[in-house]
Protein backbone atom coordinates (compact mmCIF):
# COMPACT_ATOMS: atom_id res chain seq x y z
CA UNK A 1 0.00 0.00 0.00
CA UNK A 2 2.76 2.52 0.75
CA UNK A 3 5.25 1.28 -2.17
CA UNK A 4 1.63 2.73 -4.41
CA UNK A 5 1.26 5.86 -2.98
CA UNK A 6 5.08 6.37 -3.14
CA UNK A 7 5.28 5.64 -7.20
CA UNK A 8 2.09 7.91 -7.24
CA UNK A 9 4.02 10.66 -5.90
CA UNK A 10 7.38 10.24 -7.65
CA UNK A 11 5.43 9.72 -10.97
CA UNK A 12 3.37 13.48 -10.50
CA UNK A 13 6.90 14.88 -9.67
CA UNK A 14 8.02 13.70 -12.79
CA UNK A 15 5.35 14.77 -14.90
CA UNK A 16 5.32 18.44 -13.26
CA UNK A 17 8.79 18.23 -13.83
CA UNK A 18 8.38 17.42 -17.72
CA UNK A 19 6.01 20.36 -17.63
CA UNK A 20 8.49 22.76 -16.12
CA UNK A 21 11.42 22.00 -19.14
CA UNK A 22 9.17 21.87 -22.34
CA UNK A 23 6.43 24.40 -21.52
CA UNK A 24 7.10 26.86 -18.43
CA UNK A 25 10.83 27.54 -19.18
CA UNK A 26 10.76 27.88 -22.78
CA UNK A 27 7.64 30.30 -22.31
CA UNK A 28 9.68 32.24 -19.59
CA UNK A 29 13.12 32.65 -21.98
CA UNK A 30 11.13 33.72 -24.81
CA UNK A 31 9.05 36.57 -22.34
CA UNK A 32 13.02 37.89 -21.36
CA UNK A 33 14.15 37.85 -24.74
CA UNK A 34 10.70 39.80 -25.91
CA UNK A 35 11.80 42.64 -23.37
CA UNK A 36 14.79 42.73 -23.88
CA UNK A 37 14.40 43.18 -27.95
CA UNK A 38 11.43 45.96 -27.23
CA UNK A 39 13.96 47.84 -24.31
CA UNK A 40 16.87 47.68 -27.37
CA UNK A 41 15.03 49.38 -30.44
CA UNK A 42 16.20 52.28 -31.60
CA UNK A 43 15.71 54.86 -34.62
CA UNK A 44 15.85 53.40 -37.81
CA UNK A 45 14.89 49.30 -36.95
CA UNK A 46 12.59 47.73 -38.96
CA UNK A 47 9.67 46.35 -37.21
CA UNK A 48 6.73 44.17 -37.87
CA UNK A 49 3.67 44.95 -34.71
CA UNK A 50 1.94 42.14 -34.12
CA UNK A 51 -1.10 42.78 -36.31
CA UNK A 52 1.11 42.35 -39.15
CA UNK A 53 2.22 46.07 -39.97
CA UNK A 54 5.48 46.65 -41.54
CA UNK A 55 8.18 49.76 -40.82
CA UNK A 56 10.19 52.15 -39.30
CA UNK A 57 11.12 53.25 -36.42
CA UNK A 58 11.04 57.36 -36.50
CA UNK A 59 10.91 57.88 -32.52
CA UNK A 60 11.19 56.01 -29.40
CA UNK A 61 9.66 57.04 -26.21
CA UNK A 62 9.72 55.34 -23.32
CA UNK A 63 6.50 53.39 -23.28
CA UNK A 64 5.85 53.97 -27.10
CA UNK A 65 7.48 54.40 -30.39
CA UNK A 66 6.24 56.07 -34.18
CA UNK A 67 6.68 53.89 -37.30
CA UNK A 68 6.65 55.34 -40.63
CA UNK A 69 4.43 52.80 -42.82
CA UNK A 70 4.68 54.77 -46.03
CA UNK A 71 6.13 57.63 -47.28
CA UNK A 72 5.02 60.88 -44.53
CA UNK A 73 2.35 58.18 -42.64
CA UNK A 74 3.34 57.66 -39.19
CA UNK A 75 1.95 55.86 -36.26
CA UNK A 76 2.03 55.73 -32.75
CA UNK A 77 2.59 52.13 -31.43
CA UNK A 78 2.59 50.91 -27.71
CA UNK A 79 6.37 49.03 -27.39
CA UNK A 80 4.84 45.97 -26.38
CA UNK A 81 3.27 45.61 -30.09
CA UNK A 82 6.22 44.88 -31.57
CA UNK A 83 6.24 41.06 -32.42
CA UNK A 84 10.25 40.21 -31.91
CA UNK A 85 9.94 36.79 -33.76
CA UNK A 86 8.51 38.62 -36.94
CA UNK A 87 10.71 41.97 -36.73
CA UNK A 88 14.00 39.04 -36.19
CA UNK A 89 12.57 37.16 -39.59
CA UNK A 90 11.87 40.84 -41.75
CA UNK A 91 16.09 41.68 -40.31
CA UNK A 92 17.56 38.48 -41.62
CA UNK A 93 19.05 38.42 -44.74
CA UNK A 94 17.21 35.73 -47.49
CA UNK A 95 19.12 33.08 -48.38
CA UNK A 96 20.05 32.38 -52.21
Amino acid sequence: MGGSQTQSLIMMGLIILVFYFFMIRPQIKKQKDQKKYVEELKKGDKVVTTAGLHGRIVEVADTTIVIEVESGVKMRFDKTAISLDASKALNTPAKS
